[in-house]
């Protein structure tokens, strides 16, 4: 279907948009429900990316996870039966600060790759499944985290140039180049990692940028069949930051997005939604074409949204049964991509993941 297609329906008629999005969310997930258990590890807050709406980048050098902390963190994991390990951190900070440099001179490793190429391991030592998301990467190193990654993710968060300009998101921000990033996705697509990503919505795209967002990752998907699930997030204002005073998308705006992905992306990519960003409407947001809740940790904060508490377990589960849902948790890994991943991590996932009790609280 054109843009112009999409254009029409949120026009004139978005009740048959939703419809569709809610048949075919249902269609192909019934209504199961699903989310990972993990634990969010913030491995450093430095980032040479200045991206308008950010409340995650710092300057300072104390806010890196050290070893010893990330072995706290491992054993937490493990206590709370966290299945996946979240590696989120700010991208190519070494490029940009000298004590990113040292820090990582200090701590052995040459590159912040190396680091967390180094926590994956220890993850995985321990049985836990590591997902990193560590921002724009070479075809090599991608390469290089395929085989110590339960899946990899980037968002694209807008195929928009415009919102590289000057008084826009990402007029500070090299690594969120769409070009850039679209390369990114695609390498992986190549390499047959099994992938997150998504769009951000309300960061001055237009509807026509968001709908030609989804669709770039639909063409990637239908190429390559590697992305596993596709986040529609919010934006959510943060104190401290250029957009701390522009206000979320509205309620209708953000729905009608959700049904737009499920729309146009493919049948077999999951739609995410963050459940903490969305209090008030995770059943409307099913409703309308989403059928998984991502990582909900009991455990750690959301270090991107640390306004956002995240529910608890037990709540979203009694929330979704009362409007005929079920919550089941997965892996970061869902079980068709599961072909694509490293001997020994399949291994992992067989001898440790493949009964109901290693998902129970």
């Amino acid at each position: 279907m054109s843009v112009e297609h999409y254009l029409s329906l949120l026009q004139n008629n978005k009740e048959e948009l939703i419809s569709k999005s809610s048949e075919i969310a249902r269609k192909n997930y019934g209504n199961e429900i699903t989310f990972s258990r993990n634990i969010f590890v913030p491995v450093t807050q430095q980032c040479r990316n200045r991206c308008s709406y950010c409340g995650f980048v710092s300057d300072d050098p104390e806010s890196w996870i050290t070893k010893e902390n990330y072995l706290q963190m491992i054993k937490q994991a493990k206590e709370s039966k966290c299945s996946e390990i979240l590696l989120t951190l700010g991208e190519k900070p070494e490029d940009k600060y000298q004590s990113a440099r040292e820090f990582l001179v200090d701590q052995g490793f040459s590159s912040t790759f190396e680091y967390v190429h180094y926590f994956c391991e220890v993850a995985l030592s321990q049985f836990l499944l590591p997902h990193s998301n560590l921002g724009v990467l070479p075809y090599k190193e991608l390469e290089y985290l395929k085989d110590c990654n339960a899946s990899l993710g980037l968002m694209l968060e807008s195929s928009s140039d415009r919102l590289m300009s000057e008084g826009e998101a990402h007029q500070y921000s090299p690594g969120k180049n769409p070009s850039l990033r679209i390369e990114v996705i695609e390498n992986a697509g190549k390499l047959k990692i099994p992938f997150t990503t998504g769009i951000l919505v309300g960061i001055g795209e237009t509807w026509d940028e968001r709908i030609e967002s989804l669709d770039a990752l639909a063409k990637l998907s239908k190429k390559y069949k590697h992305i596993q699930e596709v986040i529609v997030q919010n934006f959510n204002p943060q104190q401290g930051t250029p957009m701390q005073r522009n206000p979320p998308p509205s309620e209708e705006e953000y729905l009608l997005s959700v049904s737009l992905a499920r729309c146009i992306l493919p049948s077999q990519i999951s739609i995410q939604i963050p459940p903490n960003l969305n209090t008030e409407r995770i059943i409307e947001s099913l409703r309308c074409g989403a059928n998984d809740l991502g990582g909900v940790s009991p455990i750690s904060i959301d270090y991107i949204n640390p306004n956002m508490k995240w529910h608890k377990e037990e709540e979203l589960r009694q929330e979704l049964e009362q409007q005929d849902y079920s919550l089941k948790a997965r892996l970061p890994v869902y079980p068709e991509y599961e072909k694509y991943l490293s001997n020994r991590i399949r291994k992992i996932i067989e001898e440790h993941y493949r009964n109901e009790e290693a998902f129970s609280p």
